[in-house]
């Protein structure tokens, strides 16, 4: 819970009330490798924080092949935020790449964190805001980089990661074969 109320401080301050507030509505579960936190056009009925494992938000196109969009990991927030506010359908999937654990909440609960933290929508908006910003400011950076770049690029940006997601995942989010990646990786170890 320490990580969850310190992330959300990166966006603005929060009394000690506040911050109870909020360790008593968000709820720690744990999530299997594999399993889904938010399907594919179903309404996100929650949102939450990982505390440990990572996840990675992926859809499918018509033949069932899927494609990897990003990879969400410790410290950071997992769900489809807009969608959930809305209640709207969501239009990925986030899935479990590894075994984890999160503290999550709904949107019952939700409404009443906006209702009893006075900064909390403000905060949501901030955090939203630099959630699409980072995700704009790396798919544009990958647009123009080759494989193997894209690939450097990930490094740096998601130290250690490589290591635990799947080689077939992490191709699909790089946009290239995992074959592909195999040579790339064998040329960036010697």
């Amino acid at each position: 819970m320490k990580e969850l109320i310190a992330f959300v401080e990166k966006f603005g301050s929060l009394n000690e009330h506040e911050k109870d507030i909020i360790g008593s509505l968000f709820k720690h579960t744990l999530i299997a490798k594999g399993e889904y936190f938010v399907e594919c056009g179903s309404i996100s009925k929650r949102i939450a924080f990982v505390e440990d494992g990572v996840f990675r938000s992926v859809y499918y196109n018509k033949k069932g092949d899927d494609f990897t969009r990003y990879f969400i990991y410790e410290g950071r927030f997992i769900g489809d935020l807009h969608n959930f506010q809305l209640q709207a359908p969501s239009d990925d999937c986030i899935e479990a790449v590894t075994d984890a654990s999160i503290w999550y909440i709904d949107r019952e609960n939700f409404s009443t964190l906006e209702q009893q933290v006075s900064t909390w929508p403000l905060l949501i908006s901030k955090l939203y805001a630099f959630v699409a910003e980072s995700k704009l400011k790396m798919a544009s950076t990958m647009k123009n980089l080759d494989a193997s770049e894209r690939y450097e690029l990930f490094l740096g940006h998601y130290p250690g990661l490589a290591n635990r997601v799947p080689l077939s995942m992490l191709a699909s989010y790089l946009g290239i074969t995992a074959s592909s990646l195999s040579r790339i990786r064998r040329t960036t170890e010697n």
